[in-house]
């Protein structure tokens, strides 16, 4: 699992037909071990994130698991949306 933060969304009139529906969103992957930034991504939202959550984010297999939709064009699904994290050094 991915832990990171919404910074945006995207809209798309032509794709594929698998992701008709869905709302997909702009993932800034947070390393806390590090404290740094480690890139974006897009991920399919199935929890009712926005910009400024920080969110949960399963890749892969997982992330049609999460959607119920094994066809899907998806690699990574936003699972749950963060309260808190607490990290100790």
């Amino acid at each position: 699992m991915i832990i990171g933060k919404v910074i945006g969304n995207v809209w798309a009139t032509r794709k594929d037909e698998t992701l008709n529906g869905l709302k997909l969103l702009v993932i800034e992957a947070i390393d806390y071990e590090s404290n740094q930034k480690k890139g974006s991504f897009v991920a399919v939202d199935s929890v009712g994130a926005g910009i400024g959550d920080q969110v949960l984010v399963v890749k892969g297999n997982a992330a049609r698991k999460a959607l119920q939709r094994e066809e899907a064009a998806v690699d990574a699904t936003v699972v749950g949306i963060i309260d808190e994290v607490e990290v100790k050094a």
